[in-house]
């Protein structure tokens, strides 16, 4: 039985997560300018249908990667189809994760988890993957819903997250959301 709030978005719905409202109050590069910058390599961990992967894309430009990773197969297909045969294509890798571990071994610079912590269900589990994924000084920026996640969940969330390492580096204002970057401090 699915635990209230942990349902994962269908890609029945990925129209709903790449459209043109969307990237208006959400534009990738405006939102993520400060955090992603040529030559990094990015994980946009939950990618759905890549609205954040294409727009990191061509902030990490040729000579940065990267990596889309998402739970479900069609999301990631979704993602293959737009790139396909584009400049872009090259600077994007898709990786389908598994329901319990992101099983990504590559050292990232920065990851987004843009409305996507909230479907997790051992967040514990997945922070300490988010760790050990992450570069020492490497920035994680959560975002999630108001409209899915009350205050008490998200600092429950951020207090997890803390107890694993990532220490608060900013808070964010994202359009109806609740927004903080972390980044794995060097000991």
């Amino acid at each position: 039985m699915e635990e209230k709030g942990r349902r994962v978005c269908p890609v029945e719905n990925a129209g709903s997560l790449d459209n043109i409202f969307r990237k208006w109050i959400h534009n990738p590069k405006k939102l993520l300018k400060e955090y992603v910058k040529e030559g990094m390599i990015v994980l946009d961990i939950g990618c759905g249908p890549g609205l954040y992967s294409i727009g990191m894309a061509t902030m990490v430009g040729k000579t940065g990667k990267v990596i889309a990773a998402d739970l479900q197969d069609g999301m990631l297909r979704r993602l293959e189809n737009k790139i396909a045969g584009k400049e872009i294509e090259k600077s994007i890798k898709l990786h389908q994760c598994k329901k319990d571990k992101i099983g990504i071994s590559e050292k990232a610079d920065f990851i987004l988890a843009f409305y996507m912590v909230h479907e997790v269900s051992d967040q514990k589990k997945f922070f300490r993957e988010i760790k050990s994924i992450l570069k020492p000084g490497g920035k994680i920026f959560i975002i999630e819903p108001k409209f899915h996640v009350s205050k008490k969940a998200f600092e429950d969330t951020i207090s997890i997250a803390e107890k694993t390492g990532l220490k608060p580096f900013k808070k964010e204002k994202v359009f109806f959301s609740r927004a903080i970057v972390l980044e794995h401090q060097v000991a």
